[in-house]
């Protein structure tokens, strides 16, 4: 058993305007947290994993090529390998909690 400390919390990012931290990593899996500030812009791509945001703190739009959906604290999103989608309208400062299956570029 492991405690996970501060995975989903938020943290300012850089001048980036994201910050990804990965928390624990392990060959099947991988956890970490994903921050936008409020007018921020999400510029990720497609991964080659499955992943599952959980949003922790914050207000959102998840946009995939086939829909779109506001999101907030206690949204649950699964996204598939290579699927192209991107956070938007980001109008509260965005956490999220991220769980890669197998672990994040692991399939590079």
């Amino acid at each position: 058993m492991e405690i996970i400390e501060g995975a989903g919390a938020w943290t300012r990012p850089g001048d980036d305007d994201t910050d990804w931290t990965e928390q624990l990593r392990r060959p099947d899996l991988s956890v970490g947290t994903y921050c936008i500030p409020a007018g921020g812009k999400d510029t990720q791509s497609p991964h080659t994993e499955d992943e599952i945001y959980v949003v922790t703190a914050g207000r959102a739009t998840i946009t995939t090529p086939d829909r779109s959906a506001e999101v907030g604290p206690g949204a649950v999103i699964f996204v598939p390998a290579g699927e192209e989608h991107r956070f938007t309208d980001i109008t509260e400062d965005l956490a999220l909690l991220v769980v890669f299956g197998p672990a994040y570029g692991s399939r590079g």
